[in-house]
């Protein structure tokens, strides 16, 4: 700065005056109406309703200013106060190219006022005028860039100066500070609600994000859950097969020579099937999740869980049809047991102390699973940390019935309770499946 010459200072000047310009003739990208976005429809219209309505009141009382106060004939104060007044209505879409016109209305009619007798009355800013500026600005200060304010409100405080103290015959009244505080206000209000506003926004979408961010990172929690599962059970069957196919021609006499090549052909594919699956999905499997490596639990384990949550402070009963266990295959009776917890978990989380029952039956060549609570006692304190569910929710569930090819209904009762009710398939086997280890 020590060394800024004139010529530097020349062109910091003119590049300040060219963004100046910019601003004052460049506008937003955006050309949607004022509340355009909004879904109420009478919303939409409200900015065209106010903006009628102030026409229809300054019009009149601006051309009777014009005429009273200063002489002007009718033809020339209806046309200086509708070209005043009309921006109002352009101001909805086109908030910059409206301030253009009504700026230069308000300097010309200052210039045309001045050569009239005053009798009465402001000069060279009216009420109605006033009011029609600032309302502009407002609308403009809802749609432009806090560069395009300041330039505007630099621009109002330049032409209100050059209005009153170059070339006219009268100097202007307290009305040229009132137009300035104004419309400054109005800017700056107009600024604060639009920061506001889309404060808000950003607060919403994110929470809209963060919400959906949740629920996929629940689904892919579940899924991989899933998969993990599924490997155990793949694994077992798996293993079983080859070494069925490997002890096949020790177990049974006369095996010809070809069967028991194809036998062993069978007991080498089931075991690089095996590797490669556990290759594949073993990664799945983090090194803390020793109990996962447990037997996974099926229709046999639901009375354990209903008796764990009744120490919970949850009174529940279970039915299940008799000889259902042997029949149920192993994948749906770990969707069956899983989709009971999550659902007894979601009772002791929001109904605590709520009478559940849980029933397991026999619907056809499907598996009905159905766990109904009651609507919960009157002053009771939530359990929800007695009881560890798979933290799932309804998400988990509707993952556990799509691998099945099922369905769920969940939803409130009438009584206050709450309904999840199962549709699995039953693909039975020939043979009952074990658990794995």
């Amino acid at each position: 700065m020590k060394n800024l010459t004139s010529a530097d200072l020349r062109r910091y000047v003119r590049r300040l005056l060219r963004t100046f310009w910019q601003h004052l003739t460049v506008p937003g990208d955006n050309h949607t109406p004022l509340l355009g976005e909004s879904p109420r429809p009478w919303l939409r219209r409200l900015p065209y309703a106010v903006a009628l309505a102030m026409m229809s009141s300054l019009i009149p009382s601006g051309i009777g200013v014009l005429v009273g106060s200063f002489g002007l004939v009718l033809p020339v104060a209806g046309a200086l106060t509708v070209a005043q007044t009309v921006p109002l209505l352009l101001a909805i879409t086109r908030p910059l190219a409206a301030w253009w016109i009504s700026a230069a209305t308000l300097v010309t009619t200052a210039t045309v006022t001045a050569r009239y007798e005053q009798d009465g009355g402001t000069w060279p800013w009216t009420a109605p005028m006033i009011l029609s500026y600032v309302f502009l600005l407002a609308a403009l200060a809802l749609r432009e860039s806090r560069a395009t304010l300041v330039s505007v409100w630099l621009a109002t405080v330049a032409l209100t100066a050059l209005t009153t103290t170059l070339g006219l015959p009268r100097s202007g009244d307290g009305t040229t500070m009132l137009l300035i505080a104004l419309s400054g206000a109005a800017l700056l209000l107009g600024w604060a609600v639009r920061d506001r506003a889309e404060a808000r926004r950003l607060l919403t979408e994110q929470e809209h994000i963060s919400e959906v961010e949740r629920e996929r990172r629940t689904l892919l929690e579940e899924r991989a859950r899933i998969a993990r599962e599924l490997h155990d059970v793949v694994a077992h069957h798996m293993s079983v097969i080859a070494v069925q196919a490997a002890s096949a021609p020790y177990r049974i006499t006369g095996v010809p020579d070809e069967a028991s090549e194809e036998f062993t052909a069978i007991a080498g594919t089931a075991r690089e099937s095996l590797a490669e699956m556990r290759r594949l999905l073993g990664v799945l499997r983090s090194e803390e999740s020793g109990g996962e490596k447990a037997p996974q639990p099926g229709v046999g384990q639901l009375a354990q869980l209903v008796e764990t949550v009744g120490r919970a402070g949850v009174p529940a009963e279970l039915t299940v049809e008799p000889g259902l266990v042997d029949l149920v295959p192993q994948a749906v009776g770990l969707s069956a047991y899983r989709i009971v917890q999550e659902a007894l978990a979601n009772v002791v989380r929001h109904a605590p102390g709520a009478r559940t029952w849980v029933s397991v039956a026999e619907d056809g060549p499907a598996l009905r699973v159905t766990v109904v609570n009651a609507a919960p006692p009157v002053r009771t304190e939530s359990l929800e940390a007695s009881v560890e569910g798979t933290g799932q929710g309804l998400v988990g569930m509707r993952e556990r019935v799509r691998l099945v090819d099922g369905r769920l209904d969940t939803g409130p009762l009438p009584d206050g309770g709450f309904k999840v009710a199962a549709v699995l398939p039953l693909d039975r086997p020939d043979t009952p499946l074990e658990t794995t280890a």
